[in-house]
């Protein structure tokens, strides 16, 4: 399993899971806040969320620079050839409609 300080563990799905995993130990200290050892878990705890958030928010970033960054080409690309967008627009809803139209019968 990938630990969150894991720099190799970049996907959403493996935040996601180390997430879910970090709260489920949370719950476990919560459950046993007569242990000795809380203090020192609680705060091990706090650090690998704090490491979660910083991971999450370095993600959110880069989805959203590379989104805005694919519009604006789309944008680009649709303008310098508009009739041609309108010819492929065109013959993809024709395809699904196609497909779809197969379907119903």
């Amino acid at each position: 399993m990938r630990t969150l300080t894991d720099p190799h563990a970049q996907s959403p799905k493996d935040l996601l899971d180390d997430l879910h995993t970090l709260v489920t130990e949370a719950e476990k200290v919560l459950a046993e806040t007569n242990s000795t050892h809380a203090g020192e878990t609680m705060a091990a705890l706090r650090s690998r969320l704090d490491s979660a958030q910083a991971r999450l928010s370095e993600l959110y970033s880069t989805a959203k620079q590379r989104t805005i960054a694919g519009a604006k080409f789309t944008d680009e690309t649709i303008r310098s050839n508009p009739y041609q967008s309108i010819a492929v627009a065109a013959g993809v809803g024709l395809l699904v409609g196609i497909l779809l139209g197969r379907r119903k019968v």
